[in-house]
């Protein structure tokens, strides 16, 4: 595995940090999450569905982690948290600016006994700035950055995306830039902070937002399923259903207008280059939908996909599992759950031609995550003693 000689110590809650720390995880590190007592990660109580009373997001996020707690506000556990970081090689953390330094784990404090230590901090607005003290989550972020004002109909207010997109982001980001860290510290034997906002994140992805408003004097709007001044690109009807098509590269249009039998729009001066297309996107979705209309979808795609025209259908959870694709990639991967039984997730990164290994899945959340300070306390000092017997 890529990452096996790394270990990580995880701290924080809920998905940006810890989905950081899955990452790292999935590639080989060593991760050990670290929970509060008696009451553990929120996210392990989490989801619309549970059967048996147990969620279904906290085995993919807590995937490939160690568990244990402690109270980071205790003298005790503050303790234990330097004896863990100085045999680790990362520290990712998802708590608001100054929360470690009150607690004496500044990286300042981390680096006195391992001052090769990469710091991972991931927060909603930064470890600097007028608002980096303010309290941030993913939705937060997503507007902030640019995105939720773009999401939707332009008839509706700013829309949600339905995953925590934001937080999925910073998590990357910050996986991401742990790795560079870790590759700076090859070189010079030091570590890093590595200070991953959700803003900025969610920024990164906004492509010429800004400069379009700054330099171009537009104001980016909601647009629904279009691409302003990018067609044809968009869902059109079938028989059956609908079909996404983007034939709205020169050589692709041309393609599609032969597979449509209508050769001559290649040529037509509303649709003959990228600018005359973007302006006329209206009529010609029209004319595509008038094509795309009479057929059921499945020969649509087969004769698009055949001329080499970028096609597809609009997946729903329940189509993914029996794709050909998903199955011949592994897209979907399945380990085996203690109460639940076989449990499909989403899949880590892939190294190679093979995807990385899963290798297990957290304990459920039960009775056992909620015995309170008792159980909590024999689980610090079993992980106290083993990392007092590494010393």
């Amino acid at each position: 595995m890529p990452l096996s000689d790394v270990r990580v110590i995880a701290m924080g809650k809920l998905l940006a940090g810890p989905f950081c720390a899955q990452l790292l995880g999935d590639s080989g590190a060593e991760v050990i999450k670290v929970e509060a007592p008696g009451e553990g990660d929120a996210r392990r109580g989490w989801g619309r569905v549970k059967p048996q009373g147990l969620s279904l997001h906290w085995p993919i996020i807590g995937r490939n982690k160690k568990s244990i707690t402690l109270n980071l506000r205790s003298a005790q556990g503050q303790e234990i948290v330097r004896k863990l970081v100085a045999q680790a090689d990362v520290l990712v953390e998802n708590f608001r600016p100054g929360t470690l330094e009150r607690w004496g784990l500044s990286p300042e404090e981390n680096w006195k006994v391992n001052r090769g230590l990469v710091v991972t901090r991931v927060t909603g607005y930064g470890q600097t700035g007028p608002y980096a003290s303010r309290a941030g989550f993913g939705v937060v972020g997503e507007a902030m950055g640019g995105f939720r004002y773009v999401t939707g109909d332009p008839a509706t207010p700013p829309a949600r995306v339905s995953v925590s997109i934001g937080d999925e982001l910073v998590g990357t980001f910050a996986a991401l830039g742990t790795l560079v860290a870790l590759h700076h510290r090859q070189n010079t034997g030091r570590g890093q902070v590595v200070d991953a906002s959700l803003y900025e994140s969610v920024f990164a992805m906004m492509e010429a937002l800004v400069p379009d408003w700054e330099v171009g004097g537009y104001q980016h709007e909601r647009t629904g399923s279009i691409l302003p001044g990018v067609a044809p690109s968009n869902v059109y009807p079938a028989l059956d259903g609908s079909a996404l098509i983007a034939g709205n590269r020169d050589t692709i249009f041309q393609r599609l207008t032969e597979v449509m039998g209508r050769p001559e729009l290649a040529a037509d001066p509303r649709f003959a280059t990228h600018d005359a297309r973007g302006a006329n996107s209206e009529e010609l979705d029209r004319i595509v939908s008038a094509w795309s209309s009479p057929q059921e979808s499945g020969h649509l795609l087969d004769a698009l996909h055949e001329a080499g025209v970028p096609a597809g259908l609009i997946y729903r959870a329940k189509d993914m599992p029996e794709d050909p694709h998903f199955k011949a990639r592994e897209s979907i991967v399945r380990l085996k759950h203690e109460v639940l039984g076989e449990f499909p997730m989403r899949p880590g990164p892939r190294s190679g031609a093979r995807r990385t290994q899963h290798r297990r899945l957290p304990r459920p959340a039960g009775p056992q995550r909620r015995r309170g300070r008792g159980a909590a306390d024999r689980r610090d000092h079993l992980a106290r003693s083993r990392h007092e017997q590494a010393h």
